[in-house]
């Protein structure tokens, strides 16, 4: 669990990032879930957008995903979702105290 200062921490690193993956109308697959679990281990910070015609809730999606790899649920900006998740090989980013 990451505290108050780390989620702020995360979220302004979070704030100059592109989202590198966009959820459809497809929904959170088991193939999505693989790719997202790819993305997290090389990056551990990772921005997704949900498209329009998906018809998902942003946070919804997050807390989905999150609960299913591990992750943790940093914030969601109206149809975009920050999420992180420790790499125990490939630490990039250190958190404060």
């Amino acid at each position: 669990m990451i505290k108050g200062k780390q989620r702020s921490y995360l979220k302004s690193l979070a704030n100059t990032m592109n989202p590198i993956m966009q959820i459809g109308k497809g929904g959170v697959s088991e193939t999505v879930l693989d790719q997202i679990d790819d993305l997290l281990e090389a990056r551990e910070l990772i921005k997704i957008s949900i498209l329009n015609n998906a018809g998902l809730d942003a946070k919804e999606v997050a807390v989905e995903v999150c609960e299913q790899l591990g992750a943790e649920y940093v914030q969601s900006m109206g149809s975009k979702i920050v999420i992180y998740r420790r790499s125990e090989e490939n630490q990039k980013i250190q958190l404060p105290r």
